[in-house]
């Protein structure tokens, strides 16, 4: 945020809730806005937030001893600064957000808004890279994976009076959650990358999370873009009150901006190179785009980037530029570790559900048998989380689709191993139920191996990962 004063800071907490302000209402704070006290900078302003196992208030003072002069808490605390208190620090948190992003975007902030079931950090790295390499302003995009209620509103507490475009990721772990957050950041730019199954179990059916992320769409002024995935059966359908984009890797879609992909190659490593066709209003170009990040979903993710982009006026061959040049930001999401003797590891494991390891175990079997080459391809599988009733079945069905798809060896790990284990085994593959603790120590790795790692977050499965980094490194 721009630097400011304590008095400014309590104006905008109190549009969101009634507060006060116990100090020095000169007080000078920002840039930073901060709720770890180890992140606290000089005159960064500290968020003391409530959690079920943690009160930020407890950390005020160090907060104070490491920089921060102002902090927005609830109550008092020890620390010696100026306080904004108000009943609720997440609500105050908001309020701030969203009154430092209107100022912005009246002075010509422009934000957009990414949800999905999958590939929201991904597109959210890729378009965040295109508008750093296309644009001469200021980018502000999130960190890994933050989507929710505390990562929104801290990532858009950033915008100052530079920023030229703000991206912001949003999940939903039910109806409402989205709306939330684009109160915060209002978008003029949304897109919805896919409707999958991840949630399953909170919301009962891909039809329930596409109304929840709609909403993405509801908050879009009738001037804004809608960016719509045209090979989605759920999303193909929906027609928001505002213009109209979209995206398509089968064929170019007939909307007024469209992008679409031609002359599609991968390397050992299935990183995709290909044509992108673009289409603004009947001027169709086509540019080259050779991605450095991995997966057949990056190139999808590339295309959903590259229409959001077309939205917001930037150049066909400056988005193609960008997208040659954008590298992985966000941990554990299909990235790739070369070792010696043609061994790779390849770390996916910040997330899963159906449709992710749908694309990673594809992704797999293709690096296990192109261009001539046969590698063995061993894949250690870990819990898909929040799949309701459905659970058992759809970690079955992983299962079979791994051994339909060649995979030499699955490894599965996690309260479903044995559904997993018993999909791969039906379909006449080969697989073990492993100890997680175990398996990066007993797994033997031969030269040309390719290892996937890939499981929901609650598995903390990149700790086997970065063991099998490291025995097989030297």
């Amino acid at each position: 945020m721009r630097k400011t004063t304590a008095a400014e800071i309590a104006r905008l907490v109190s549009v969101a809730m009634p507060c006060r302000l116990v100090g020095d209402d000169r007080t000078v704070v920002g840039p930073d806005v901060v709720r770890d006290n180890r992140e606290a900078t000089k005159e960064s302003l500290f968020v003391a937030l409530v959690g079920e196992k943690f009160d930020g208030h407890d950390f005020a003072s160090k907060a104070v001893e490491a920089g921060s002069s102002v902090i927005l808490s609830n109550r008092a605390t020890d620390a010696d600064a100026t306080h904004v208190i108000c009943p609720d620090t997440l609500v105050g948190l908001s309020g701030l957000a969203r009154g430092l992003v209107a100022r912005e975007i009246e002075r010509g902030l422009t934000t957009f808004a990414i949800t999905g079931s999958s590939g929201k950090t991904s597109t959210k790295d890729l378009l965040a890279q295109i508008l750093e390499h296309s644009a001469s302003g200021n980018v502000v995009s999130p960190q890994g994976s933050y989507n929710n209620e505390i990562g929104v509103p801290l990532t858009a507490c950033q915008v100052d009076e530079a920023t030229q475009y703000f991206v912001a990721e949003m999940g939903a772990d039910a109806k409402g959650d989205v709306a939330k957050l684009c109160q915060i950041v209002p978008p003029k730019i949304s897109m919805i990358i896919n409707i999958g199954m991840a949630h399953l179990g909170k919301f009962g059916s891909r039809e329930a999370i596409a109304e929840a992320k709609s909403e993405i769409f509801e908050a879009l002024p009738q001037d804004g873009w809608a960016v719509l995935n045209a090979d989605d059966d759920l999303i193909s359908k929906m027609r928001p009150n505002a213009n109209l984009a979209a995206f398509s890797i089968r064929e170019l879609p007939d909307y007024e901006i469209a992008v679409s992909v031609e002359d599609v190659e991968c390397d050992d490593y299935d990183r995709y190179s290909f044509t992108l066709v673009t289409s603004v209003r009947g001027d169709i170009q086509r540019h080259p785009v050779k991605l450095k990040v991995l997966g057949k979903a990056q190139m999808i993710d590339a295309a959903a980037a590259a229409t959001a982009a077309l939205a917001a006026g930037l150049a066909p061959e400056k988005i193609a530029e960008g997208l040659s040049i954008a590298e992985a930001r966000s941990s554990w999401r299909m990235a790739l570790t070369e070792l010696s003797d043609d061994i790779a590891i390849i770390n996916d494991a910040y997330n899963a559900n159906p449709g992710s390891m749908a694309a990673a175990l594809n992704s797999l079997s293709g690096m296990g048998s192109r261009n001539g080459r046969q590698r063995r391809t061993i894949a250690i599988l870990g819990d898909m989380l929040e799949l309701g009733d459905k659970s058992y079945d759809l970690h079955r069905n992983v299962g079979r689709m791994a051994a339909e798809l060649g995979i030499t060896k699955v490894y599965a790990v996690g309260e479903f191993a044995s559904y997993i284990s018993e999909g791969v085994t039906k379909a006449g593959g080969s697989a073990e139920v492993a100890d997680p603790a175990k398996i990066a120590e007993i797994l033997e790795l031969s030269a040309g191996d390719i290892v996937l790692v890939k499981a929901s977050r609650g598995l903390a499965l990149e700790k086997v990962a970065d063991r099998l980094t490291e025995r097989f490194s030297n």
